[in-house]
């Protein structure tokens, strides 16, 4: 197992810099500015900035309503500042996340830029969940203040983030990334290396294929799957993840639990490889056609009923 990175002393950044401010960049704004920090924000399209403002004022005004947030919600959005130019978000930064559309190229072309605009000492973070930092800043003289910080959608009520850098990034790069996402109130991890999915995607979509697979089995349902999940897995693991859900269903804990289900659990591993899933056009077209019949209600109003869920649960966790 790689040796994670020792700390380093190394001032935490305290000026950040957004670029993109779709959904997750004005939610990095949230979290950001609720931990005092000033923000300068950038987005290449005009019409997103009233937007963003819109979308940062009405999350931090719902974080007051359920008593998450002790400051009145336009003081904290005051510390945004949205810019008209690129340089003008830059001007003075000490850390850049990086929010933009999910397309390789225009991220290359924006990480050459940002490189040769900068000083060393600044870093440069990807809020992207599908390439890898080798993938967009691979070859840059600057590489090695270059890495992933993947949010979870939206990371100012899920504060689980994923840092991942290439070959070239420092371990003082990383170090800093996960101290200043501790400070501003997130729950970092390190991902050791380049894996594709990093690390959330790759556990949630491995569920999703076998999910898919037993569907097109007609073994179960979709509504089946998502039951299991919303009603049974879910629930534990709202509070606890699987190793240590492992540890508390046997009474020697987790090594006695892998020892008794090794067999199924190896039987299901063995079943998974040598059936690779074939997500193929007639399966997605059917899984969609069931989603649309099930999930009725308009999408804003799900979407709604989401973010009240995950407001209550992030004010139960307090808690706890």
């Amino acid at each position: 197992m790689p040796t994670p990175p020792a700390p380093v002393d190394r001032p935490l950044p305290r000026r950040i810099a957004l670029v993109g401010t779709g959904l997750v960049g004005a939610s990095w704004a949230v979290v950001f500015a609720r931990a005092g920090y000033m923000v300068r924000a950038y987005d290449a399209d005009p019409a997103q900035a009233p937007r963003a403002r819109a979308q940062i004022l009405r999350s931090l005004e719902t974080l007051v309503d359920y008593d998450l947030l002790d400051e009145p919600a336009a003081q904290v959005a005051d510390r945004v500042q949205f810019c008209d130019t690129l340089d003008d978000a830059l001007a003075q930064a000490d850390y850049v996340q990086e929010s933009i559309a999910e397309q390789l190229e225009a991220k290359r072309a924006l990480y050459a830029e940002l490189d040769a605009r900068l000083p060393k000492r600044v870093l440069l973070a990807s809020s992207t969940s599908a390439f890898p930092t080798s993938s967009f800043a691979g070859g840059l003289a600057g590489e090695s203040r270059c890495l992933v910080v993947h949010p979870v959608n939206p990371p100012h009520l899920i504060p689980f983030t994923e840092i991942c850098g290439s070959d070239a990034t420092t371990p003082e790069t990383i170090d800093t990334a996960m101290q200043l996402m501790r400070a501003v109130g997130q729950s970092p991890v390190h991902v050791r290396g380049e894996i594709t999915g990093f690390l959330l995607n790759r556990l949630q979509w491995s569920l999703l294929a076998e999910a898919c697979r037993l569907v097109a089995a007609g073994v179960v349902t979709p509504e089946a799957v998502d039951q299991a999940l919303r009603d049974g897995l879910g629930r534990r693991w709202a509070f606890m993840g699987p190793f240590e859900v492992g540890d508390l269903n046997a009474p020697q804990g987790l090594g006695d639990y892998l020892r008794r289900f090794r067999p199924t659990i190896r039987a299901i591993d063995a079943t998974s490889a040598e059936q690779p899933l074939e997500l193929d056009e007639s399966l997605i077209d059917a899984l969609d056609a069931d989603a649309r019949a099930r999930l009725q209600r308009p999408r804003e109003q799900r979407i709604a009923d989401r973010e009240r869920a995950l407001l209550e649960l992030v004010r139960l966790s307090r808690r706890r």
